[in-house]
């Protein structure tokens, strides 16, 4: 039989070595949940509320290449302007990381104060990323409540959609932390985000089908991965109508870049100046 006081620290819950062994990994998973919630409040919640025409940014800018899509084609296009509109809102979400990131590493010098404490990189990024998402909610709800109205799929097609949209979002997340760490300047930040936007959501065919596009340049639209998840996000919803070997293709290649583009940003960003 034990003594009394091992009895008495069994009934407490285990010995005191285990308690001093699982006390670290609860540390470190609070401590990490706070970091995350600190880069949503100073990058979102704060910024919303000192400042709440910036939620008037967030709304119009996907709204208007939908209403000009819509108008153009006298609302033929409808339900692909509005899967549009979801896919660059989320990619534009993950953008505009980097431009708060060159904000806040070039002008408060906030990455280096990061860097000497004990956070690491990835709390640090995420919390920035979580906070995007936030800012972006109220195009997101927008949106939302009109793909609700006018798209109409399967239980399948709105998960694959999501899918469509939490790759996109990690895509442009891995693109913009590479580009603001190696950004020096917050123009130049600007300059880097103004040329991807333009490349993964202006000349592909985000909006509206790839069919619309005429064949001999239809081509170039498939160097961006946008085109893939508007095709994939399309078919899903029965705009688009593609052939099985063509949907794999378009899966295969969209998680691939996204997969790419992740693993450089581990590997190749400067979190730490030389």
């Amino acid at each position: 039989m034990g003594t009394r006081a091992e009895e008495e620290e069994e009934e407490a819950g285990g010995s005191l070595e285990e308690k001093i062994e699982i006390s670290p990994l609860h540390v470190r998973k609070r401590s990490m949940l706070s970091q995350i919630l600190a880069g949503i409040l100073v990058n979102s919640v704060y910024e919303m509320r000192n400042y709440p025409i910036v939620l008037v940014n967030t709304v119009l800018s996907p709204l208007s290449f939908l209403l000009l899509i819509t108008f153009v084609s006298r609302g033929a296009l409808l339900g692909e302007a509005v899967e549009g509109g979801l896919i660059m809102s989320m990619f534009s979400a993950g953008m505009s990381l980097q431009a708060d990131l060159s904000h806040l590493k070039n002008d408060f010098k906030l990455q280096d104060m990061v860097v000497s404490s004990p956070t690491p990189w990835f709390s640090y990024v995420t919390g920035i990323a979580v906070s995007e998402i936030v800012y972006s909610l109220p195009a997101l709800v927008v949106l939302g409540i009109l793909a609700a109205y006018f798209v109409h799929t399967t239980e399948f097609g709105v998960v694959e959609l999501l899918l469509v949209l939490f790759l996109m979002f990690l895509t442009s997340i891995a693109l913009g932390y590479t580009f603001a760490t190696l950004s020096s300047d917050i123009v130049q930040s600007f300059a880097f985000s103004r040329l991807l936007s333009t490349l993964f959501s202006t000349i592909p065919p985000v909006y509206y089908p790839i069919t619309y596009i005429p064949l001999p340049f239809r081509y170039l639209a498939y160097l961006s991965p946008t085109t893939y998840a508007a095709e994939l996000a399309q078919n899903a919803t029965g705009y688009l109508s593609l052939q099985r070997f063509m949907i794999l293709f378009d899966w295969v290649v969209l998680i691939g870049v996204t997969a790419v583009l992740l693993g450089i940003a581990t590997k190749k960003a400067r979190w730490r100046e030389a």
